[in-house]
Parts: C-alpha cells; sequence; structure tokens
C-alpha cells in the first residue's frame, strides 16, 4: 500500500472511532509525521475531500452491485425485497470502514460531495418509490422519509461499532430488521 492510501485508510479508522481527531491524531494513526501527512494533503480539507469520495465510491458501488436501478424498473415485490436487503448488506458492510464518512455532517457540508451524494440518493429513492407501489415498503410514508431512515440505520450502525455496542457480523442483520419492521409493508 502507497503512503498515501495509507494514510487515508488510517485517518478513516481513526475518524470512525474519534470524529473530532486533529491532523496531528491522524497523522500519528497513519503512522507518519504531520510533514510527511502534509506533503500528501495540504489540509484537512483535502483529506476529507479525499475520504468523503472514497466512501461516495463506496456509496455507488453498492448500487451497482446490488442492481438498484434494475430492480427499481421491477414491478416484482421480490425483487424489491432481495434489492432493499441486499443494499442494506452492502451498507452494513461499508459501516466497519466508511460509517464516519457516509454519515458525516462535515463531509456533506462540502457542495460537490453532497452533490454526488443527492445523486446516490435519488438512485436509491427510486427504489424505495417502486418498493412502494409493489408492497414491499409502506405507501403511506414520504419516499425521502423511507430513505432518511436507511440513512439513519447506517448512522446507528456507525455508533453501535464505534461504541462496541453490536458485533460487526449482526449489524446487516440489525439494520435490515430495524428498517422493514418500520418502513415494511404491514400484513
Amino acid at each position: 500500500m502507497q503512503v498515501r492510501e495509507q494514510i487515508i485508510a488510517a485517518a478513516l479508522r481513526r475518524l470512525n472511532q474519534d470524529p473530532a481527531a486533529s491532523m496531528a491524531d491522524l497523522a500519528e494513526a497513519a503512522g507518519v509525521s504531520r510533514a510527511t501527512l502534509n506533503r500528501h494533503f495540504a489540509g484537512r480539507d483535502e483529506l476529507l475531500d479525499e475520504i468523503g469520495a472514497q466512501a461516495l465510491d463506496s456509496w455507488e458501488r453498492i448500487l451497482d452491485d446490488t442492481g438498484v436501478d434494475a430492480a427499481a424498473a421491477s414491478t416484482d415485490p421480490d425483487v424489491h425485497t432481495a434489492t432493499v436487503r441486499a443494499v442494506l448488506e452492502g451498507f452494513a458492510a461499508s459501516a466497519q470502514e466508511h460509517g464516519w464518512a457516509l454519515t458525516s455532517q462535515e463531509v456533506e457540508a462540502r457542495p460537490h460531495l453532497r452533490e454526488r451524494s443527492e445523486r446516490l440518493e435519488d438512485r436509491e429513492i427510486v427504489l424505495y418509490a417502486a418498493a412502494q407501489r409493489s408492497g414491499v415498503l409502506r405507501a403511506d410514508l414520504p419516499v425521502r422519509w423511507i430513505s432518511n431512515t436507511v440513512y439513519g440505520t447506517c448512522v446507528a450502525a456507525r455508533e453501535s461499532l464505534r461504541r462496541g455496542d453490536v458485533a460487526p457480523r449482526d449489524v446487516a442483520r440489525l439494520m435490515a430488521e430495524t428498517f422493514l419492521a418500520g418502513t415494511g409493508a404491514r400484513p
């Protein structure tokens, strides 16, 4: 692994544990001097831009790998259920690595990252709306509420992992059960 990637990975691990970590803390976590950190990143903003971009890359891969767009075009409730679960499983796995960046207001405040985040969320919303129409998700809830509920379960996963409240192996199940119990269509 190259030094730049080592710094990014270590900084993200540290931020997942301590969102207020300073640049000195991030350099220490990466095992490099502050001068080395500054050679690779002009400042915290540049480092956070890179961490945020990688987190969004992860989110986009999840949407692509789970076939969100094809599922959204389907009318099959089984496809919607399977895809929603797959997305949540992907987010659970990503929460362990990218949890802070995917749920950080500090990252969200960056206009170019926020715009990309909104485009990715829009892809998800089309899936959730299709799942509402097919009876998988509650039709009485605003679709953005459903999307925000997914985001909320990601925050819960991030915090639970950070504090050690849940085992990483349980996160996907907990996210899916929590989400579907609240937003799933009622019998």
